[in-house]
């Protein structure tokens, strides 16, 4: 089940929000997690199972940690712990990808496992590790065992994230308030989110999967995909994020934010601090840190990013095109460090083209099939192979796009959430203002009262018109 869908936001939701109103306080965890769990089992039921498989051991192995921890057997079983977790992620998503490379480094004809990849095993995994994690650096072991599962399971971060770290949900799994202001801020964030996923990405996907399917390839093709397939993930990913932090918020969780306006960034260092910031984060305090940080000089420093960036590549996919994405990010991030942050601070404007074309291109190599597709799109970008500089099919897309393009690269920054709270202030003003202006300054009030729930439906006719009418594209992330 996903949340651009029919079922999700007029069958699943609203009974699921019925039933968590009207469960009593100590059941409403019991019943958020049955119907996260019937949620995830939409799909493929089989793989409920699998996450069970992987919960268990890590409910008992973090109490084993937390009463061990002072000692060197703490230590083992933190890291038994984490193996269990990571080999259900490495067998499910990377077996096959060794067996493909060990084949063509041998020739041998190893058979392949070719088993689906379970929705969002990535993602449960690192919350998993997590836990782990937290809980042998001194948080309290969850005892509660439907806690957490709850933790792991939570459907509206369960198959694309945020990553929730243990240590900053586990007091709301035990107490939590819920108000009328915080479900009003969550329907907000979620129809936000929704009208990112079906107005906005699903269209620039479209003009993606055009450039794929045309025999008519031109450097302004290519320019027109890259630009359309950096817009298209994020506001697939991060419209994804409002969505789960929106949810969230309606059951009275409060879920890190993800996204951070990127594309405003001046820097690529900037840049991953505002882009998919909950995986960012645990790598760097899961991984970087541990390995010694910058702390061991700059040498381990530039080590220890490139193995922090290899494995975020990585994590992102099991081929290749993931792993020189990731090191790609890695390189940059290096000469920034050594030499390029400094020069970056003379000039606004060029500081932020870097950051686009680098960005851009980077997206280019990751929504690639494979390294020979992604080298192949780089180049066309400069017209290798002899490519036309325009062609009409070009043309055309770029006439028939040029709306959504645009509104897609003004949303991607802060300009319309200033715009729309200028236009509140201006209707609303303070108390004294609104005291000074008399009818006028009441009026305003209740317009600007009426205009956010006007602009929520407007958004859900919308968004429904297009899902009855239109096709099903999953999100993209989801295949992590």
């Amino acid at each position: 089940m996903v949340f651009s869908s029919i079922v999700f936001l007029f069958y699943f939701l609203p009974v699921m929000a019925a039933l968590y109103a009207i469960a009593p306080r100590k059941l409403r965890n019991a019943a958020l997690l049955l119907g996260s769990l019937f949620f995830y089992a939409w799909g493929e039921p089989k793989y409920v199972l699998v996450m069970v498989c992987q919960i268990l051991p890590c409910y008992v192995l973090g109490l084993l940690v937390e009463r061990y921890r002072e000692k060197r057997a703490g230590q083992l079983l933190c890291a038994l712990s984490v193996a269990v977790s990571l080999s259900f992620l490495i067998y499910f998503k990377y077996t096959d990808f060794f067996l493909e490379n060990i084949n063509a480094v041998t020739g041998l004809s190893l058979p392949l496992i070719r088993v689906a990849l379970p929705i969002g095993i990535s993602f449960y995994t690192f919350q998993m590790i997590s836990y782990t994690a937290d809980v042998y650096r001194g948080e309290a072991a969850q005892r509660n065992l439907l806690s957490l599962s709850l933790y792991i399971a939570m459907f509206p971060q369960l198959v694309a994230g945020p990553i929730v770290r243990y240590a900053d949900l586990s007091g709301q799994l035990s107490e939590r308030t819920h108000s009328w202001d915080s479900a009003a801020m969550g329907i907000r964030r979620f129809a936000a989110g929704l009208a990112k996923k079906i107005l906005l990405a699903n269209q620039l996907w479209a003009l993606c999967s055009a450039f794929r399917a045309s025999e008519e390839k031109s450097v302004l093709f290519y320019w027109l995909y890259a630009a359309a397939s950096m817009l298209y993930i994020y506001f697939d990913f991060s419209g994804y994020s409002d969505m789960a932090i929106g949810l969230g918020a309606i059951f009275g969780f409060r879920i890190p934010e993800n996204f951070r306006y990127p594309f405003i960034s001046a820097s690529i260092t900037e840049f991953w601090r505002r882009w998919h910031m909950s995986l960012g984060s645990w790598f760097r305090d899961y991984v970087y840190i541990p390995l010694g940080g910058s702390r061991a000089g700059r040498g381990r420093q530039m080590r220890n990013i490139l193995a922090v960036w290899m494995l975020t590549g990585f994590w992102h996919g099991a081929a290749w095109n993931f792993i020189v994405w990731g090191l790609l990010f890695a390189v940059l991030l290096v000469i920034e460090k050594l030499w390029l942050l400094e020069q970056l601070k003379r000039s606004r404007v060029l500081s932020r083209l870097y950051v686009l074309f680098f960005v851009m291109a980077s997206f280019v190599i990751f929504q690639a099939e494979g390294m020979g597709q992604a080298l192949a799109d780089l180049a066309g970008l400069f017209g290798a192979g002899g490519i036309p500089l325009v062609s009409a099919e070009a043309l055309y897309a770029l006439r028939s796009s040029a709306v959504i393009l645009t509104v897609s690269a003004v949303g991607a920054t802060p300009l319309p959430k200033m715009a729309a709270e200028r236009i509140r202030r201006g209707l609303t003003g303070t108390a004294k203002e609104r005291s000074r202006r008399g009818f006028a300054g009441t009026a305003g009030s209740v317009i600007a009262g009426l205009a956010e729930p006007a602009a929520i439906l407007v958004l859900f006719l919308l968004v429904t018109a297009y899902l009855a009418g239109g096709s099903f594209q999953p999100f993209l992330y989801f295949r992590f």
